[in-house]
C-alpha cells in the first residue's frame, strides 16, 4: 500500500497538473504515492493513508468544487489525529478576494478533524509552470520530508 494519498478536484486540468507535479516529487523522495480523482475516493480511502494532501480549484464566490463537497463533508466527520495533510488548488487571481479559496477551507476543514497541516495550503495561477511549478516541487519535497521524519 501507498504510504501519502493525493485527492484532487479538477475542471481545466490545472489542479490534476499540480497533484501530478506533488505526487512525481514525493516519489522521487523514496515514498509510494496514491493519486485519485475526488470522485473515486471515500472516507475510508482517505483513513487508510497517513500522509494526505487535497486539493481543488475555487468555484463561484469562493466555494469548493461542487464534485469535492460530499468528500469535504465527510472528512469533517473523521478524526484524522496522527495524519500529515495539506491542502492545495488553483485560482486566477483575476477572482481577487476568493483567489483560492477552496484550499483555505479544504485546510480548515482538515484541521477541524485533528490532523497535523504541515504547511500552510499551496495556491497557484492558473496552470503550474516556470516559479509556480517550483514552488510545487518544494511544497512536495517539505512535505516529504516531514513525512519521513515522523518515522
Amino acid at each position: 500500500m501507498s504510504d501519502i494519498l493525493i485527492v484532487y478536484a479538477s475542471m481545466t486540468g490545472n489542479t490534476e497538473q499540480v497533484a501530478t507535479i506533488l505526487k512525481e516529487t514525493i516519489e522521487e523522495a523514496g515514498l509510494q504515492v496514491e493519486m485519485q480523482d475526488c470522485l473515486q475516493v471515500t472516507k475510508d480511502d482517505v483513513l487508510a493513508y497517513e500522509g494526505i494532501l487535497i486539493g481543488g480549484y475555487t468555484w463561484g464566490d469562493g466555494d469548493l468544487p461542487d464534485e469535492l463537497i460530499d468528500l469535504y463533508e465527510d472528512i469533517l466527520t473523521l478524526d484524522l489525529t496522527g495524519k500529515l495533510v495539506a491542502s492545495f488548488g488553483t485560482g486566477d487571481t483575476a477572482y481577487g478576494d476568493t483567489y483560492c479559496l477552496a484550499v483555505k477551507i479544504i485546510q480548515e476543514g482538515l484541521k477541524g478533524a485533528g490532523a497535523t497541516i504541515a504547511l500552510e495550503g499551496l495556491e497557484v495561477e492558473n496552470y503550474p509552470e516556470g516559479d509556480d511549478e517550483e514552488a510545487c516541487k518544494e511544497f512536495a519535497k517539505e512535505f516529504a520530508k516531514q513525512f519521513q521524519e515522523r518515522g
